[in-house]
């Protein structure tokens, strides 16, 4: 692949998780980032991400062979009628958004649709900023492309290529499709964490004892609802016929249970709960996707001191990493009282042998 130079409007968390896999495996490619806040780029650019900072979008992005849109939506564009009048022929151009039925009416009015591919990468986290920006987040991750009918299969071709470098798994789709499935697996998921949410702390008692023993199960379901209140408010106003589409349908899938419990209805109770248990399980066992898995073990401990300093010690020891560890004290849904998160499968799995090896009752939460 040819030297190339790529250019970032915003350095967020996706931008700046794009900036730093394309640093770490690239090799000899150049980058440009723009920003608004300067502490992010003296960070990018102090901790080598970035050849090039700039606190505005001018001329020196006009060397650039890809330009990444990473700013937040709105200011689309806007930023768009800057890029296209200094980006040089030949450079492609794309973005980062969750939602690109908007992009693509951007573009076509700006008229670059023979150099637009819609991008999203299917990773993110509750963190936010550059500061919690890394390569490894595009790891094994989809990252569907929406290229516009105009855009040549050369052009398509190199930047799949690219993306594959950083270990991302494209995936091309219309726009359409594209916003119509994210609507079903990501922003639905979304309206139905944060409303279980808010039903649980209007239904609470005053002593607040569902917060308190909330654990297992509903912590799970209902992680995502801890996520950028104003990002969520955009993406529900921009996909807003696909997401009430997939609302309405939900909707009667619950009424559908309602009926089905209020008759005391047995069978098809069951065959709900198995029906739902057999697709889940046959969801690809990898990381990919805008929910990750969580790779963690639950741990049987005895309640006496020096019993968790003993199992980080043993992890230590072989050099695990703990990405998180906390005590569940609802034991519900949860084979044991303590919870460790790792960084990825291998960890887990080499903690699990090692923790069983050592007499602990070890169960694996996918």
């Amino acid at each position: 692949m040819r030297q190339l130079t790529c250019g970032f409007i915003g350095l967020g968390l996706i931008g700046g998780s794009i900036a730093r896999a394309l640093r770490e495996n690239v090799f000899g490619i150049k980058i440009i980032a723009y920003d608004t806040d300067a502490d992010t780029l003296e960070l990018a650019e102090k901790d080598g991400t970035a050849d090039i900072t700039a606190d505005t979008i001018d001329m020196r992005f006009s060397v650039c062979d890809y330009i990444f849109l990473c700013a937040p939506v709105r200011h689309n564009d806007s930023n768009l009628e800057i890029v296209r009048k200094i980006m040089k022929p030949g450079c492609l151009l794309t973005d980062v958004g969750s939602v690109k039925g908007g992009i693509h009416e951007s573009v076509r009015r700006a008229g670059l649709e023979e150099c637009f591919i819609g991008g999203h990468p299917m990773a993110g986290s509750e963190r936010v900023g550059y500061a919690n920006s890394k390569a490894a987040l595009l790891e094994n991750a989809y990252y569907i492309l929406t290229p516009t009918p105009l855009v040549s299969e050369e052009s398509l071709g190199e930047f799949r290529e690219l993306l594959e470098s950083v270990k991302a798994i494209p995936l091309v789709m219309t726009p359409e499709k594209h916003d119509y499935v994210t609507a079903a697996i990501s922003h639905l998921p979304h309206v139905v964490a944060s409303a279980l949410v808010n039903l649980i702390r209007d239904s609470d008692s005053a002593d607040g004892v569902m917060r308190l023993t909330a654990a297992g199960g509903f912590k799970d379901i209902t992680r995502i609802a801890s996520s950028q209140a104003a990002m969520w408010q955009q993406i529900c106003l921009s996909n807003k016929d696909n997401i009430c589409l997939l609302l309405d349908n939900y909707i009667n899938a619950l009424l559908l249970f309602k009926k089905e419990i209020d008759a005391a209805d047995a069978d098809s109770l069951y065959r709900q709960f198995e029906g739902a248990r057999i697709y889940r399980d046959s969801f690809i066992n990898a990381s990919s996707g805008p929910i990750k898995r969580c790779h963690s073990v639950s741990v049987e401990i005895a309640d006496k001191s020096g019993s968790l300093a003993q199992i980080t010690a043993l992890l230590a020891e072989q050099g695990l990493n703990i990405k998180n560890i906390g005590i569940t004290h609802n034991r519900e849904s949860e084979d044991g009282v303590l919870r460790i998160e790792f960084y990825d499968e291998t960890s887990m799995t080499a903690a699990e042998t090692l923790l069983r090896g050592a007499g602990f009752s070890v169960s694996i939460r996918i």
